[in-house]
């Protein structure tokens, strides 16, 4: 009987010598039971590395769709404009998706970021714009669709348009304007803003040219406060030109709103220009054009 209890002993990584033995015990028993050829195999401990990393799941709903576009604001008229290509990655899309649209004889609307979203952006801007429209039996000012497109984004923050906006037109005092929107709703006023894929091409250049930076003045003068018409539109094609050289998400078409305030000597300066299409009904008010360029499509 003695010699029997001491066989029933407690031994090393066991628990009240129950059976509870060891790991490496297990694994031998395993290794045995598959050499001896009974069947009874234990199962493999899985990698430790799968353990270690989160079991999740993802969602993005967005994607980016390339393109850029610019504004422009003069004395008394603002220039909108964007190039025709949506991509996703190294594929194009389609190779004509405007990105620049009218909203009132007053206002258009560039926008650019996730092309669904800003499709659905504009609808719903165009929407709201409607009911003002027939509250008031006007169109609405352009700061105050500033402020309407604020609203909409902050709004939607927590679930944001992914689009960047630029809002270009003419003020109730006859002169261009531009704003410029981040997806959830902050905006400024400013002289000229680009935003897009080609932003980090684009924007500098409009700094040296539109606000003169880096460039000191010859003496005994100083830098015009607005260029004239023909300079901004002959900016703006070197711009997008230069961008499609250097950007793959550039390129296809180019489509360049101009919006001139009522009575404004910028008219006699692109009444000439090559394929420009009138899309205002009135010749007595505020006025919008279009200009529409091509781009290298490689």
């Amino acid at each position: 009987m003695y010699q029997e209890s001491k066989k029933r002993e407690r031994t090393p990584g066991s628990w009240c010598g129950r059976g509870m033995v060891t790991v490496e015990a297990r694994f031998s028993k395993g290794a045995k039971a598959r050499s001896n050829g009974t069947g009874s195999e234990f199962p493999r401990m899985p990698a430790m590395i799968s353990l270690a990393q989160p079991q999740q799941r993802q969602f993005n709903p967005y994607s980016e769709n390339g393109g850029t576009i610019l504004a422009v604001a003069g004395a008394d008229f603002s220039v909108i404009a964007g190039d025709t290509r949506q991509s996703e990655g190294y594929s194009i899309q389609t190779r004509y998706a405007p990105k620049v649209f009218r909203l009132t004889d007053k206002a258009v609307l560039a926008v650019n970021g996730f092309a669904a979203d800003g499709n659905m952006f504009v609808k719903k801007v165009r929407q709201r714009l409607e009911w003002y429209r027939h509250a008031h039996a006007k169109d609405m000012p352009l700061r105050a669709i500033a402020r309407l497109i604020q609203t909409m984004l902050y709004a939607r923050r927590f679930f944001p348009f992914y689009v960047y906006n630029i809002l270009g037109g003419i003020e109730d005092d006859g002169t261009g304007a531009v704003y410029s929107f981040d997806p959830v709703g902050s905006y400024e006023r400013e002289a000229c803003r680009a935003a897009g894929a080609a932003q980090s091409l684009v924007q500098p250049f409009l700094d040296n040219q539109i606000y003169f930076k880096n460039q000191t003045p010859a003496p005994g003068t100083s830098h015009p406060v607005h260029l004239p018409l023909s300079t901004v539109l002959s900016l703006v094609i070197d711009s997008f030109t230069s961008a499609t050289e250097r950007h793959i998400e550039v390129g296809d078409g180019l489509e360049m709103y101009v919006v001139l305030a009522k009575g404004s000597t910028a008219l006699q300066s692109i009444v000439s220009v090559r394929g420009i299409q009138e899309m205002t009904t009135t010749e007595d008010g505020e006025r919008v054009f279009v200009i529409r360029r091509e781009l290298k499509k490689d």
